[in-house]
């Protein structure tokens, strides 16, 4: 279809429904940062400045037990974009296009171009490497939008600048620069510049929207302008520290999954404060051009027709429980901010702590929309938390990684890995251990709560690993991605 022939369909289909006497549906903002945990202004970070996240949260719902389904980019994409678990999109590592296991799955976005909406991404929706894929396609879905831009700024061109613990390696690596370019030369510069773009323009024709913008910071490289790198002192940042015999109180799995990356363990104290001042500086950045993005849906008056969702595609750790980057079923790699805002979230500057999963995007978003989902989702609504914070849609949120699973209640964490815990458990106490620093699956106390969350989590996964409806399935045998 020609972008003249797409546009006037998606004309006529807001026509039509005007025809027939029915309001208008919101239109759909999708905003996700890379690799971004939760160390924001408006979830209690001491130091990270994020005024712009933080003001979409006075006006929406902020999740406080937010869950990625998998800790890695391509897994929790693919999941998230379908409304299905990893076990059902057979997407668990890298580098797959989501329809060499599920040929004829129907994507979220595919469901707003079904209704007659324009589907258009921005940046980074579905897996790439990075820094390799910016500027191209990467592991994107052409099936799912109308349009597509991919962005490449300075960051990608100036690499040899780039200070890396691995000399040459970017993406899966500790790397970072304090760049001399502005914020509009950098590739998220560039995607914020096109949203606008792309708001001015659905403004002015009325086309119902669903604009997907994925910013590739902050994760690694870390490159962003020198001035937000001022922002956050050396001497004002605090690495986290191991206590000594930590690695003996968890399962071997979970020790691997630690020490996964032989090049970023025990980090000199000035190295790991660098590292960490990159990130927040990345964050900053990040949070300035989503700022214009919102701004220009205030301007335009979309925002009073539009749901706005924001969110990051799993958690990362930053020096906690020794360890760099995602990869992990701690709390640090498995918890995302989830922020949600527009017509139908009534909890106006509210906090809601009901678990919640990436999945549930999918359907909450067609409840908001007034739109039904496909058969072969396994989310649930979080509308009625939207609505009251006292609401709790789910009890419990699932993550997956290896050979590994977790699950985290109102009040633990629990974790197995291998075949029913043969290989291990880990128990937390949220309440009082917040870090996940002493497990408590051992302790002859524990052990009725052991036995509630084991019978809870196989359950889960039971129900996580359920052929979806209506979906083709196809595993393919004798093949090994290696994470980033």
């Amino acid at each position: 279809m020609t972008v003249l022939a797409a546009l006037v369909a998606a004309t006529l289909a807001v026509a039509a429904r005007a025809a027939d006497g029915k309001p208008d549906r919101p239109n759909v903002l999708f905003l996700i940062c890379d690799d971004l945990n939760c160390d924001l202004g408006c979830y209690g970070h001491p130091l990270v400045k994020s005024p712009n996240i933080d003001r979409l949260a006075a006006r929406g719902v902020r999740f406080d037990r937010a869950y990625c389904q998998y800790p890695l980019c391509g897994p929790s994409r693919a999941a998230f974009m379908t409304g299905m678990y990893p076990d059902q999109t057979l997407v668990r590592q890298n580098a797959i296009y989501i329809r060499e296991h599920t040929p004829n799955v129907k994507t979220v976005a595919q469901m707003f171009r079904d209704a007659g909406y324009t589907a258009t991404r921005i940046g980074k929706i579905f897996h790439y490497n990075v820094p390799l894929h910016i500027g191209t396609s990467g592991h994107d879905d052409p099936y799912s939008w109308d349009f597509t831009f991919n962005p490449r700024g300075h960051d990608r061109y100036k690499e040899e600048r780039i200070f890396s613990l691995v000399p040459g390696q970017y993406g899966g690596t500790l790397s970072w620069l304090a760049d001399d370019a502005s914020d509009s030369e950098q590739t998220d510069g560039i995607a914020a510049a096109l949203a606008v773009e792309q708001l001015k323009q659905n403004a002015a024709d009325g086309t119902p929207f669903y604009l997907a913008v994925g910013l590739y910071r902050p994760h690694t490289p870390y490159v962003a302008p020198k001035k937000y790198f001022d922002m956050y002192p050396l001497d004002a940042i605090k690495v986290p520290t191991l206590p000594d015999g930590y690695l003996d109180t968890i399962p071997k799995p979970a020790v691997q999954s630690i020490r996964r990356k032989k090049d970023q363990i025990n980090l000199a104290d000035s190295l790991a404060r660098r590292a960490i001042q990159a990130y927040y500086a990345s964050i900053t950045f990040a949070d300035a051009q989503l700022g214009i993005i919102l701004d220009t849906l205030k301007q335009t008056g979309l925002d009073k027709n539009t749901v706005v969702l924001f969110t990051s595609d799993h958690g990362y750790h930053m020096g906690e429980h020794g360890h760099w980057q995602k990869t992990t079923l701690f709390e640090n790699a498995t918890r995302v901010p989830l922020i949600m805002a527009g017509p139908g979230v009534t909890a106006i500057g509210q906090t809601s702590a009901s678990p919640a999963e990436m999945i549930d995007f999918y359907p909450t978003l067609g409840e908001l929309c007034g739109l039904k989902p496909p058969a072969s989702i396994s989310g649930v609504s979080l509308l009625p938390a939207l609505r009251s914070v006292d609401a709790t849609p789910r009890t419990s949120a699932l993550t997956q990684y290896a050979n590994g699973y977790s699950i985290r209640t109102s009040t633990h964490r629990y974790t197995e890995w291998g075949d029913n815990g043969s290989l291990g458990n880990e128990l937390y106490d949220h309440a009082n251990d917040p870090a996940e620093m002493t497990n408590l699956a051992g302790r002859p106390e524990s052990a009725n709560l052991v036995d509630e969350l084991s019978v809870l989590l196989r359950r889960r996964i039971t129900e996580a690993k359920q052929p979806p409806k209506g979906v083709t399935q196809i595993e393919f045998e004798n093949r090994r991605r290696v994470p980033r």
